[in-house]
């Protein structure tokens, strides 16, 4: 991990010539390993979409048509990657510039859910702002704004690193005012995503370990704090830790154990594209938040295999454009790319755990892949920030200034 107090200690020493490497000349403009990566992804997710939801057209809540979520969903993705071109035509300086309004912007959002007329809800939380038809989670867009915030402030206050007054307590302020509006929805799986994101790139920034360490503590707390006051989530813990018994397999642990029996039906192979048997009206919202057990179900291991891989690279790779941002002296550049990585393997790395039984029942999407309209065009839109960071640096190694 290339160390970023150390890069600021010497950025002033003498730095390769990139522009003097011949090979840097035949460097292509774009990563499109990454491009098919999102791909794979957005196509897989598609097709299970599908085949998820297929028997809720005949269910009382839906009455719907059988591709009529997989209609909207391709709608989203649509959405999605045309916001994600004009994403990604910003450079990372104007999104630098735009970091701490678009952090006010965030709060804003979050408070405006509880406006009457504004906020919507569904299933008893109250996460979106309705717009006809359309409705925005916007806890989906301050994970987005919480990436360019904090990799700003980092870049800002390297100096205070060591510091508790300037500069563990900004983060601490911004980290609450997010928390306490997201518990009032209530929303505790986007406090414990952005939490990550948040500790996380102020970890990779250089932040004491001396501040880190109680700096965390008082994050788990706060989450633990926030389940033994909430009887609905406390009694979640508890079923997760014994979800065969009798009472709980018909409560709390209903989704978990059919999630299990999805996976456990799945065997190697799978039973085959579209021969779910859990997604017909048993495992509830198979097509949200438990799309991975239908994987598992209809592809087997080999197919929950092949999406760990694809999740796996796509952090890795969002690491590795991160690190050879700050070598070539971007590193807001450089946070930002590794704040998406984190963003992506935390949400991801939940979702898996929540449907394989290592983690408690929460809803969480799996990034790119479960089905969720604001969840996608968010998702989509970071990744275009990835891009445009890899876009940057190739530029930079190819001796052309940052456009």
């Amino acid at each position: 991990m290339i160390s970023i107090k150390n890069f600021f200690q010497n950025r002033n020493k003498k730095h390769e010539d990139w522009s003097s490497r011949s090979s840097f000349a035949t460097i292509s403009s774009i990563d499109y390993s990454v491009i098919a990566v999102i791909l794979a992804l957005l196509i897989l997710g598609l097709i299970m979409v599908y085949s998820a939801s297929i028997s809720l057209g005949d269910s009382p809540k839906y009455q719907t048509s059988e591709g009529y979520f997989a209609v909207r969903h391709a709608i989203y993705i649509a959405i999605g990657l045309i916001a994600a071109f004009f994403v990604f035509k910003v450079s990372l300086s104007r999104w630098y510039l735009l970091s701490y309004p678009l952090g006010l912007f965030g709060i804003l959002l979050l408070i405006s859910v509880f406006v009457p007329g504004l906020g919507h809800e569904v299933n008893g939380s109250t996460r979106w702002i309705g717009f006809g038809p359309i409705n925005l989670q916007v806890s989906e867009v301050v994970k987005f704004v919480s990436v360019l915030v904090i990799s700003h402030f980092v870049v800002t206050r390297q100096a205070y690193m060591h510091s508790y007054t300037r500069g563990l307590i900004p983060v601490m302020l911004y980290i609450g005012a997010v928390a306490m509006l997201l518990s009032l929805q209530p929303d505790l799986g986007a406090t414990v995503v952005i939490s990550a994101i948040v500790l996380g790139v102020v970890f990779l920034g250089g932040l004491s370990w001396s501040i880190i360490i109680p700096f965390g503590i008082v994050i788990f707390a706060v989450i633990v704090f926030s389940i033994a006051l909430s009887p609905w989530r406390t009694a979640r813990v508890f079923a997760y830790l014994n979800p065969w018994d009798i009472e709980n397999q018909l409560g709390k642990a209903y989704q978990l154990t059919h999630s299990l029996i999805a996976f456990g039906r799945g065997e190697l192979f799978g039973v085959g594209l579209g021969a779910s048997v859990e997604k017909m009206h048993y495992l509830p919202e198979a097509h949200t938040d438990f799309i991975l057990a239908v994987i598992g179900e209809e592809l087997g291991l080999v197919g929950f295999t092949f999406v760990l891989l694809l999740f796996y690279w796509l952090v890795r790779r969002a690491f590795e454009i991160g690190r050879q941002a700050v070598r070539l002296e971007s590193v807001y550049s450089g946070l930002v790319a590794q704040g998406v990585g984190l963003w992506i393997g935390v949400q991801a790395l939940i979702n898996i755990g929540v449907a394989i039984g290592v983690f408690p029942t929460k809803g969480l999407t799996l990034p790119l892949v479960s089905y969720g309209g604001s969840s996608i065009v968010v998702t989509l839109c970071a990744l275009a920030l990835l891009l445009r960071v890899d876009y940057e640096n190739r530029l930079l190694m190819r001796g052309k200034r940052r456009r």
